[in-house]
């Protein structure tokens, strides 16, 4: 399943970029999350990341995990394609 991260940094992280993507891309690998991009925003959020997790429970995880590293926060949004979304249109149409 894809994921659209929206995070953000937290003050103490925010100038140790190197070592903040390394602890962060280690603990993705430990739990079988692919991650395909990372932008960089101005805003609300700091980053924009999309995962493919191998399930809800990974990307919890990793949401936790990473907050309570100190490293900031992060919201994961499910990310669906369009065929998934046109079946759930079909499905909600009756």
């Amino acid at each position: 399943m894809k994921y659209v991260l929206l995070g953000t940094l937290s003050v103490d992280w925010a100038g140790k970029q190197a070592e903040r993507t390394a602890k962060a891309r280690a603990r993705l690998d430990k739990l079988g999350i692919k991650l395909e991009s990372i932008h960089y925003t101005q805003g609300p959020y700091d980053f924009v990341d999309v995962v493919d997790a191998p399930d809800a429970e990974a990307m919890l995880a990793f949401s936790v995990w990473y907050a309570a590293q100190g490293l900031g926060r992060i919201q994961s949004l499910p990310a669906f394609d369009s065929q998934s979304f046109e079946k759930a249109v079909q499905k909600a149409a009756g």
